[in-house]
């Protein structure tokens, strides 16, 4: 039995066998899980080889390590399947590798597997935003189903598909705005680029979106 930690971060999933007395996690290169999270410390928290599992340390990070929701103040111990959060990465215990099932949305390249529309709803959240800054106010659910010409009711239940598929399952990261930046920093399952993102909110706003959802329907 290979005790391991589904890594979700950024949009990508991977696993990490858990090897050793001591595994460190950070944004550093240095660290044995490495997580490239602006919210994430350079040494953010630890885990720990106990005699029956693992505990996790908080190495006194910027913003906390959180386990099912509960912040870290020394050390816990974690049971199989306890969610652990760094920055706006999540990672899950599991006491034997034999039993992890990575979510199907996760492709071998990391990217969650986009339906057609849902690829339009993410393209249309992005109507607006200033490059090279974090998303404050993407479009609004009203606006994207504007420009699909479809109604918001069927937006919000394509937003609820992708919140679970880019791993965002706290109520307070299921937000327009966290998805946005979730998603900022993949290509959009191999098809849309930044360079596309870029000029579909150009200086036309919502009527170029408009032409370029056209144009890739």
């Amino acid at each position: 039995m290979v005790d391991c930690i589904e890594l979700w971060s950024l949009g990508r999933a991977s696993l990490v066998p858990l090897k050793g007395r001591r595994m460190t996690i950070g944004r550093a290169q240095e660290n044995d899980i490495t997580i490239a999270d602006p919210e994430t410390s350079a040494l953010h928290a630890a885990l720990e080889h106990l005699p029956t599992a693992w505990s996790v340390r908080d190495l006194s990070s910027r913003n906390g390590t959180f386990v099912n929701g509960e912040r870290v103040l020394t050390e816990r111990p974690l049971r199989r399947g306890d969610e652990i959060r760094i920055g706006r990465s999540r990672l899950v215990y599991r006491s034997d590798s034999s039993t992890i099932a990575v979510d199907a949305t996760a492709t071998p390249l990391g990217i969650p597997d986009l339906t057609r529309r849902e690829r339009d709803v993410l393209l249309a959240l992005f109507t607006g935003h200033v490059p090279d800054e974090v998303f404050v106010e993407p479009a609004t659910t009203h606006e994207i189903a504007t420009v699909l010409h479809v109604t918001d009711a069927a937006v919000k239940q394509h937003l609820v598909n992708l919140y679970n598929k880019f791993a965002l399952t706290l109520q307070a990261e299921r937000t327009r705005a966290r998805l946005a930046n979730e998603a900022g920093d993949i290509p959009f399952a191999g098809f849309y680029t930044m360079g596309e993102i870029a000029r579909a909110r150009g200086a036309q706003g919502m009527h170029h979106l408009t032409l370029v959802l056209v144009a890739f329907s």
